[in-house]
């Protein structure tokens, strides 16, 4: 199994029909504070574990990271440990907060 790619403007798609997503950050705890997509968890070494044991692996999951690069890795693990849809965000959280600033927080 191979993840797939999604940009910004399909994932604010998703959002707003209020499909049943995940959407994990991979990047460091104080960047995600800073700012992150709405909804979104944090996911690390920490919690990786307890998310694929207790996560529906039918449903999407899209991974941000800063501008779309380590995102790839993850989503592909993700994808690995039995998700059916693992996707990498294109563009990252840079790009995600220029094109949709409302799903921001």
């Amino acid at each position: 199994m191979n993840f797939q790619f999604m940009n910004p403007e399909e994932l604010k798609a998703k959002i707003e029909a209020g499909e049943e997503i995940a959407v994990v950050d991979i990047r460091d705890p104080g960047s995600f504070a800073a700012g992150s997509i709405k909804g979104s968890l944090l996911l690390n070494n920490d919690n990786v574990q307890l998310f694929i044991e207790q996560t529906d692996k039918s449903r999407p999951v899209i991974v941000c990271c800063y501008h779309g690069n380590s995102s790839q890795s993850a989503a592909q693990f993700l994808a690995e440990q039995g998700f059916n849809d693992a996707y990498s965000l294109q563009g990252g959280y840079e790009l995600w907060k220029t094109v949709c600033p409302e799903y921001c927080h």
